[in-house]
């Protein structure tokens, strides 16, 4: 899908709650309690009121029963007014990357000029389900008039009818293959012969890089504090552990495939909480507003591969990026890619350096090289921060500006792999 932009559409400003590792329990906070917390933050210091916004978009993969169209109860509890449209999009990982690109057609078209735009999950809250046996036993159960009819229907009742069934699993499987999102990054590391040391090396450079950001205070620009009802602080990203060394990693059992594979847990990334938001514009609503931009969306791509492969999606969708620009791996200045495993991540570089791959599946003449590892995900990704499925993808997006900016580097691409067998990129280019 070629979208090469007609006409600019800026990045003004944005703003992301700290992600927060799920611990088998609920979180503190509902998904809309998070991106209102994000979302106040970002337009407390802008100067416009909330209602001079001409739409919200949120992405969301798993909003709760109580929180249908997402977008538009969080609009509301942020001030936007009733005259605010606010609508939820979702595209598995990429919801929050959605969003944004809802957001830029729309001002392309010319139909809004002042756009929030981002993405929000609480994973930890992600539901329990009766099973289907359980289900059909409580609809016999109901459909009982009689004592007797319902002495019989306990008798029916065995005890495995009550074992719950975990959402986010049900989530997280593929329903065309069959397979887990970790049993497809098992395909990637079996296919690109990526070993175990490869991916904890990884993830344990993911740990390092998130403790060094965090020490120089990286992160501080984008994150929006959140306080529970007890009034607890939660500064800062909660996931990182500085013992996850490459030693350490490697006591971790495979999860997805436990007799013959190498995805861990540790390896992976983790189940978070977490919301982010940019606020996009036009030129016309900069002028009006009197609106500094951070940087500006160049081009976009969305692709489709085998779901069994889904984690090359980035890859799929950075290409035609690049020879539409005219642009080599090289002359991005900083890469973002969605550490959804450590294993899609290596994928990607080694389908990069293949001729066979990058002749058979992206239709180029050979090989087309290797992102410089000092410029991918320089400040660590998903495997120490979190992968809260809704807000990656605006978090990749408005990370990457923030790193052009202190970097001074002027381009980059923010790409994510998505469930389903797909992937989306986003070039950008500080200002």
């Amino acid at each position: 899908m070629s979208t090469a932009l007609r006409a600019p559409v800026y990045i003004i400003d944005g703003a992301r709650t700290p992600f927060l590792k799920a611990r088998n329990k609920p979180g503190p906070f509902a998904a809309s309690d998070l991106a209102v917390a994000a979302g106040r933050s970002l337009l407390l210091r802008q100067p416009f009121a909330p209602e001079s916004l001409d739409e919200v978009i949120l992405g969301c993969a798993g909003p709760s029963p109580d929180e249908v169209n997402i977008g538009r109860v969080v609009a509301l509890r942020m001030g936007c007014g009733l005259k605010v449209p606010a609508w939820t999009v979702m595209r598995n990982c990429a919801s929050g990357m959605q969003a944004i690109d809802s957001g830029i057609a729309n001002i392309n078209s010319g139909r809004s000029q002042l756009v929030l735009a981002g993405g929000v999950d609480a994973l930890s809250r992600a539901p329990l389900l009766f099973s289907d046996a359980m289900v059909l036993w409580l609809a016999g159960w109901y459909a009982a008039k009689t004592a007797g009819q319902k002495i019989a229907a306990l008798g029916r009742l065995k005890l495995s009818d009550l074992a719950p069934v975990i959402g986010l699993m049900k989530g997280l499987t593929d329903p065309m293959v069959g397979l887990l999102m970790g049993q497809t990054a098992e395909n990637l590391a079996f296919r690109f012969g990526i070993t175990r040391r490869d991916m904890d090396e990884f993830s344990a450079r993911s740990h390092a890089r998130v403790l060094a950001a965090q020490k120089a205070r990286a992160f501080e620009a984008e994150l929006a504090p959140l306080f529970d009802a007890q009034g607890k602080l939660y500064p800062a990203d909660d996931g990182v552990r500085e013992d996850s060394t490459v030693e350490n990693l490697a006591k971790l059992k495979p999860f997805f495939d436990k007799k013959y594979g190498n995805v861990t847990a540790g390896n992976s990334s983790q189940v978070t909480d977490g919301a982010g938001w940019v606020l996009l514009a036009s030129e016309e609503a900069i002028t009006r507003h009197g609106l500094t931009p951070l940087g500006r969306i160049v081009d976009t791509e969305w692709a489709g591969l085998d779901p069994a492969q889904m984690g090359l999606g980035p890859v799929h969708a950075s290409t035609p990026i690049l020879k539409r620009q005219g642009l080599s791996l090289d002359d991005l200045d900083a890469w973002e890619i969605n550490e959804a495993f450590a294993a899609q991540v290596l994928a990607c570089q080694r389908a990069w350096k293949e001729d066979e791959y990058c002749r058979r599946e992206l239709g180029l003449e050979g090989a087309l090289g290797s992102i410089d590892e000092t410029r991918l995900n320089v400040d660590g990704g998903a495997i120490a921060l979190g992968h809260p499925v809704g807000a990656s993808g605006a978090r990749i997006v408005l990370h990457l500006l923030h790193v052009l900016k202190r970097t001074g580097g002027k381009r980059g691409i923010a790409s994510i792999c998505i469930g389903g067998g797909l992937g989306g990129a986003m070039l950008i280019e500080a200002i």
